[in-house]
């Protein structure tokens, strides 16, 4: 954390602005007629979420205008030109972060997501598919509401729009490290920054775009990039060390997966037989026992301390962009995140 941040604080500030967001996507997304398609689009964003890329947009809103944390009306944010409605674009980058866990689950064929079953398992996989779809679309009519100048608004749609291409690429290529016998680091930090990254960067970016913040918004874009791609490795990290009643899900379960890991990356590279670590292929059906010898192994390579390190350092660099935003309560919190990212036990 940075130099005398409260860990309170940091948990404080993501729980107050993730109960704002909460309470601004009924009025964003409401359940309307074809019910059950409304239903099946707000279904995961109902079930809860931490709300991490929503809190970063909101965050950097009031870092680049130097305002006092939560005294400002995220719905009239001041701006040059007018005021800008920020929780509109917070939820739309929330509305494509759930859009993305849907279609994910539907290829995965997994069956809970946030302790609830996975939407095609709620509905079906027809009405799935429907609401991915609409929550997809919906994200974009929303960004169009932020009353923002239309140059503005078509700057910020237009990083939207590349950012939900750029996670399709990313999803593309994990699908397919799954069938390679060799995948190199490269390509797996290419992966991450596509699959995951891009909708960090474009959540701290945005907010630069629609207040006409010019010169901050490459900055902070690299900011998001660096961090999103800590956040995943930090999930990596997860699915090996921590409990299965508190992960959510199997421990381990990557590695029955047989999903390519900057951990698994490493290991191979040091001569682990990684393949043969843990011979099970369901994931109900793996022991702890199992787990336990397979992380004793890869701590032994080293692997495990590698992807520490490395997040760690994607960490300190993404904070350093964050020298764009004027120095203020809000930029301490965004750092703060940044180190919580990699610190959470969940």
């Amino acid at each position: 954390m940075t130099e005398g941040a409260d860990v309170d604080a940091v948990t404080r500030a993501i729980a107050e602005r993730r109960q704002l967001v909460n309470e601004a996507i009924p009025q964003q997304l409401p359940i309307k007629r074809p019910e059950r398609l409304y239903e099946a689009s707000r279904y995961l964003l109902d079930a809860g979420g931490k709300r991490l890329r929503p809190t970063v947009l909101l965050l950097t809103s009031e870092a680049l205008m130097d305002v006092p944390p939560l005294e400002e009306d995220y719905r009239e944010f001041p701006a040059p030109n007018g005021t800008i409605d920020m929780m509109v674009a917070a939820v739309s980058v929330e509305i494509i972060q759930s859009f993305t866990l849907i279609h994910d689950d539907i290829m995965d064929d997994d069956d809970m997501r946030r302790g609830v079953p996975a939407v095609h398992n709620e509905f079906d996989l027809s009405t799935a598919i429907l609401a991915g779809d609409t929550l997809y679309a919906k994200a974009f009519e929303n960004m169009l509401e932020t009353g923002a100048t239309a140059e503005r608004s078509v700057r910020a749609l237009s990083e939207l729009s590349t950012t939900c291409t750029k996670i399709c690429e990313g999803q593309s290529f994990d699908i397919d490290f799954e069938t390679r016998e060799e995948v190199t680091t490269d390509e797996y930090l290419e992966m991450v920054e596509l699959k995951t990254a891009v909708l960090y960067a474009a959540a701290a970016s945005i907010p630069a775009i629609l207040l006409g913040k010019d010169d901050a918004v490459d900055a902070l874009y690299q900011y998001g990039l660096n961090v999103g791609r800590a956040f995943q490795i930090q999930d990596d990290l997860l699915d090996l060390t921590t409990p299965s009643e508190k992960l959510g899900k199997q421990r381990g379960s990557d590695l029955v997966e047989n999903k390519q890991t900057i951990i698994t990356l490493h290991a191979r590279q040091q001569g682990v037989d990684v393949d043969s670590l843990v011979p099970e292929d369901d994931v109900e059906a793996v022991e702890e026992e199992t787990i336990e010898q397979a992380v004793a192994t890869l701590e032994e390579a080293g692997s495990i301390d590698f992807a520490r390190d490395l997040a760690h350092d994607l960490i300190e660099e993404g904070k350093e962009h964050l020298q764009v935003l004027p120095d203020n309560g809000a930029r301490d919190r965004l750092a703060d995140i940044a180190d919580f990212l990699v610190e959470r036990e969940y």
